[in-house]
C-alpha cells in the first residue's frame, strides 16, 4: 500500500455518502473486472475538453474497458486537445462574464466550455482539413466509415503529427486507436464536426451523405458486440452523466430481447452512474437505478451505484482507485 498513496489517501478519508459510494463503486468495478467480465464506459458532457484523457488513457491501455459509448464532442474534442492544446485558454472567472465579454471572445474565435476557450482555427480547422481528405477519399472510393473510425484512420496515418502539443499518453482517442477499441458515437450529427460534414455534403463536395455511418448502424454494431462478448463475460455499463452517451447503448438489452425476441439476453452486470442530475420526476438522468429493471436493462441482483457528483472530480479519482495508484 506505500506505493499507492492515491488509493490509500481515498480509503481512509472517503467513508461516507458520495465519498463511500465512490469507494464501493470502484471496488465493485474491480471485482466485475476480476471476475471475467468487460466493461462499457460511456461520456456525456464535455469530458474530453475537461482532459478525462489524463486518466482514461491508462485505463485503456491497462485493459480495464473494452467498449466506448461517446457524444460526437467528446470523439472531437480529445484530438482538438492533441493539436491545439497550447492555444486553450482558460477563464477561471467566467462566472463574472458579461454579454459584451462573450462577443469578445467570439470575434476572437475562442469557444468557451464553461473555464476553457477552445480555438477555432488551431483546433477544430487542422481537425476539419485532415477529415475532409479522408471523407472526401472514402466517398470518391464509394468506401463509408463509422466517425471513430475516420479518426483512427487519420491518427493512423500520422497527418496531423506535427501538430501534437500534448504527450500522446494522455489523449484517449491515441490509447483507443492503439487498442481498435470500438467506440458508439449516437447522434453524432450533434457536433462539430457533424456540423462540418453537413456544410461538406451542402456545397455537394460529398458526393454520398451516407458516407459517414451513422445511427441506426452502430446500434446494429453494438447489437452483434453485445451478443459475441456477453456470450462468455458479462458486460458492465459505467456511465459518466446523462444523455445519449448513455441512453442509446443501454437500450441494446432490451432490444435484443424485446425487440428481437431473442431469449436468454444477459442484461448488464454492473452499473454505475456519476451524475448531478438529481432524482427527480420523469429525468432519465435522474432516474435511480431501480428504475432500468423495469426496462429490462439490469436485473434485481445488478450490482448498481449511484454517485451524485460532479465527473470531473469523481472519475479520475475511481480510475486511479481501479488502477491501483
Amino acid at each position: 500500500m506505500t506505493n499507492q498513496p492515491i488509493s490509500q489517501f481515498l480509503r481512509h478519508n472517503f467513508r461516507h455518502f458520495n465519498a463511500a459510494a465512490l469507494i464501493d463503486a470502484s471496488d465493485g468495478y474491480a471485482r466485475h473486472l476480476t471476475s471475467g467480465g468487460k466493461m462499457m464506459i460511456t461520456l456525456a458532457g464535455a469530458m474530453s475538453t475537461a482532459e478525462l484523457g489524463l486518466s482514461l488513457a491508462e485505463m485503456i491501455r491497462q485493459d480495464k474497458v473494452q467498449i466506448i459509448s461517446c457524444t460526437g464532442a467528446n470523439l472531437e474534442e480529445d484530438l482538438f486537445n492533441l493539436v491545439a492544446h497550447d492555444f486553450y485558454e482558460r477563464v477561471p472567472h467566467y462566472r463574472d462574464l458579461t454579454a459584451q465579454d462573450e462577443a469578445e471572445l467570439l470575434a476572437r474565435h475562442m469557444n468557451r466550455v464553461t473555464d476553457t476557450c477552445i480555438p477555432e482555427e488551431e483546433a477544430m480547422r487542422r481537425l476539419e482539413k485532415a477529415l475532409v481528405d479522408q471523407w472526401l477519399a472514402a466517398d470518391a472510393a464509394g468506401e463509408r466509415y463509422f466517425p471513430h473510425e475516420f479518426l483512427y484512420r487519420i491518427l493512423r496515418s500520422g497527418v496531423l503529427e506535427q501538430y501534437y502539443q500534448i504527450d500522446l499518453k494522455d489523449s484517449w482517442m491515441y490509447a483507443a486507436m492503439e487498442k481498435n477499441l470500438p467506440i458508439i458515437v449516437p447522434g453524432w450529427e450533434d457536433s462539430t464536426t457533424g456540423n462540418m460534414y453537413a456544410s461538406h455534403c451542402i456545397t455537394g463536395e460529398i458526393k454520398n451523405v451516407h458516407t459517414v455511418r451513422t445511427g441506426i448502424e452502430y446500434m446494429i454494431f453494438l447489437a452483434d458486440w453485445y451478443t459475441e462478448a456477453s456470450s462468455d463475460s458479462s458486460i458492465g455499463f459505467y456511465q459518466i452523466g446523462g444523455g445519449i452517451a448513455g441512453d442509446f447503448p443501454i437500450c441494446v438489452v432490451p432490444m435484443l430481447h424485446q425487440d428481437l425476441q431473442r431469449d436468454n439476453v444477459p442484461v448488464w452486470g454492473y452499473f454505475c452512474q456519476i451524475s448531478d442530475s438529481t432524482t427527480s420526476y420523469g429525468s432519465y438522468s435522474g432516474a435511480v437505478p431501480n428504475e432500468k429493471i423495469t426496462w429490462g436493462k439490469l436485473a434485481a441482483d445488478t450490482p448498481k451505484y449511484i454517485i451524485e457528483s460532479d465527473a470531473s472530480i469523481v472519475a479520475p479519482l475511481m480510475f486511479a482507485l481501479i488502477l491501483g495508484q
